[in-house]
Order: structure tokens, then C-alpha cells, then sequence
């Protein structure tokens, strides 16, 4: 009787221990690299923010943040990997405004989702810029004026890229085209960063994209930025007036932001807050996103989930009033 009461002892006390390890462990999140998925190629907006927050986000969790192109669909596949990732904090989306556009154009569409909004957290937005509309130097277009002149003149002949069908490129150059009354040729890629390739190329004309894609040919002479669809002007861009003051009432912003799958523990979306927030005010990450004057626009989880609750409305009417795009 003695050797079965000790054993009952024995077998209860490393039951409460490994209950105590198990809690023990998911304290320690993390305690093995975080995959960081970028849903567009090097070069964009989405690519130029995730790589210095990556780094930044390894120092303050002390665990490397590895990141990673999926790239596809206007930035769909990527999203849609994260959306449907194990949510346990070790797959996070680093995604652009178009996480709202794609759904909604999936409706459009008729096509089935590659994700639903409610599958994903917000964890913290980065970055809002307003989108700029970028041309070659040796364009003949000196002016938004001389460009909607054109356009007007020769409706479809003027071609933009973009990142795809309903992203981030593509639909505030649609939104604009309708409130000017001009119709413009679309040339989608697969990323922002292989668009202004082939408009540094001379393969297309314009593009509507994240001033940090921009601004480092402007600099070298080789664009030039005719309008932003700020609310204002950026201070980056001083001379460039917004879409608003020209006359057309078109507003789009170029946000970035942290998100994990929809369902993850509370105390690891606690732990990639805090990190995200000391992240976002790193110096090496401040400096990285000044050096394509970009400055940090960080909300915090709740007033991020407002923001992108607002934002999403506005754009899934805009794609309603856009409708459906070959």
C-alpha cells in the first residue's frame, strides 16, 4: 500500500510539472524562428518595410525573423498562406492595403477566396503613404495636366503597371482614370518592384505606386512624380501637388502593416505587439525607411483594427464602383 501511495504521489507530481513545463514553454514564446511572409517580390513597398522591420522585430524578440517572398495574385497567395497558417505566432503576413481590395474583387469576380478579412490580426500598421503617380523623365508629360490632356486624346493608349489585378498599383489608378474620365491601358506584374523596372525601361509609361519605390529614381534623374493621391502634400515631395487640389476626389494611401493568423494565443499577439511596437521606433528601422523618406506611422492593434475596419469599407466600394477587370 505504502509503494502504490507513493507511486499515486510520484505520478501526481510530474503531471503538475509537466503542466508547469507546457505553461513554462508557451511563456517562453518564442523559441524558434518566425517566419515573416512577404506576399510581393524584392523591390516594393511591402519588401522595402518588411526587410529592415524583420530585423528590427529578431532584436527585440531575440529569435530571427526570416523573411519570405510568396509571391502571386496580386498578393493574394501569400495572404492567403498566412490566412490559413497554424496561428501560433511563428507565421506572420507583413501585407500592404491590398490585403482589403482582394476579397472584395474576388467577389467581384465570382472567383472563390483565397482568404476572408477575419482570418487574419492586426497586429500594428507601419506605414501609410499615399500612392504617386511616376513617369520616365523623357516622357512628354511635365505636368498631371499634360498627362489627363493625352489620355484624353488617345483614350487606351497610354499603358501603367501595376502589381497586379486589384492591388495596391492598380486599383488607384483605376479610381483616378474613372473621376478623370480618361481610360488608360493596365499592364499587371507580379510585384511593384519588377513595374518600375519596366518603366525605368521604357516597357510601359507610368506607374501609381509607394513613394519609397519611386523617390530613389527621382533623385537619380530618371522619374518624374506628377501627382500623389494624398490628403495632402508629402513633405518628401514638396513641389507635387495631391490629386485633391487638382480637382479630382480620389484618396488612396499605400499602408503596410503586421498581421498573424486569425486565432493565435493572446499571450503570444501580447508578446508581437510589445516587439512590434519597440521595433517600429528602432533606430535602424527608423533610419532604413527615412533613407526612401518613408516615416513610421505606427498604430497599435486596437486603433489599427479601426483604421483597417474604416479603410476596408472604402475600398471594397471602390471596387464595387471599378467592378469587374479582365
Amino acid at each position: 500500500m505504502r509503494v502504490r501511495s507513493f507511486m499515486r504521489r510520484h505520478i501526481a507530481a510530474l503531471a503538475l510539472w509537466l503542466v508547469a513545463f507546457a505553461a513554462a514553454a508557451q511563456d517562453a514564446f518564442p523559441s524558434r524562428p518566425i517566419s515573416l511572409i512577404v506576399p510581393f517580390p524584392p523591390g516594393g513597398v511591402a519588401d522595402i518595410v518588411g526587410r529592415p522591420f524583420a530585423d528590427a522585430l529578431s532584436r527585440e524578440l531575440k529569435t530571427p525573423v526570416v523573411i519570405e517572398n510568396k509571391t502571386g495574385a496580386g498578393g493574394g497567395i501569400g495572404m492567403g498562406f498566412v490566412a490559413k497558417a497554424k496561428p501560433d505566432g511563428y507565421t506572420l503576413l507583413l501585407a500592404l492595403s491590398s490585403i482589403s481590395i482582394l476579397p472584395a474583387a474576388d467577389k467581384v469576380i465570382g472567383r472563390p477566396p483565397l482568404y476572408q478579412l477575419d482570418q487574419l490580426t492586426p497586429i500594428a500598421r507601419l506605414t501609410a503613404d499615399p500612392t504617386v503617380l511616376a513617369v520616365r523623365v523623357e516622357s512628354p508629360w511635365k505636368t498631371l495636366q499634360d498627362f489627363v490632356d493625352d489620355a484624353r486624346k488617345r483614350p487606351g493608349a497610354i499603358n501603367y503597371g501595376s502589381s497586379g489585378n486589384y492591388g495596391t498599383m492598380h486599383m488607384p489608378m483605376e479610381m483616378f482614370a474613372q473621376n478623370a474620365g480618361i481610360k488608360l491601358l493596365h499592364v499587371p506584374f507580379a510585384g511593384a518592384g519588377p513595374a518600375v523596372v519596366a518603366l525605368l525601361g521604357g516597357t510601359i509609361e507610368a506607374v501609381a505606386s509607394g513613394p519609397s519605390t519611386v523617390i530613389p529614381h527621382v533623385k537619380a534623374g530618371k522619374l518624374r512624380v506628377l501627382a500623389s493621391w494624398g490628403d495632402k502634400r508629402l513633405a518628401s515631395l514638396p513641389d507635387i501637388p495631391t490629386l485633391t487640389e487638382s480637382g479630382y476626389d480620389v484618396v488612396f494611401f499605400q499602408w503596410s502593416g503586421l498581421f498573424a493568423p486569425a486565432g493565435a494565443p493572446e499571450p503570444v499577439i501580447a508578446k508581437l505587439r510589445e516587439a512590434a511596437r519597440a521595433a517600429a521606433s528602432d533606430a535602424k528601422f527608423v533610419g532604413a525607411l527615412s533613407a526612401v523618406e518613408t516615416p513610421v506611422q505606427y498604430l497599435d492593434a486596437p486603433e489599427m483594427q479601426k483604421f483597417w475596419a474604416s479603410d476596408a469599407k472604402k475600398l471594397a466600394d471602390a471596387v464595387s464602383r471599378v467592378g469587374k477587370v479582365e
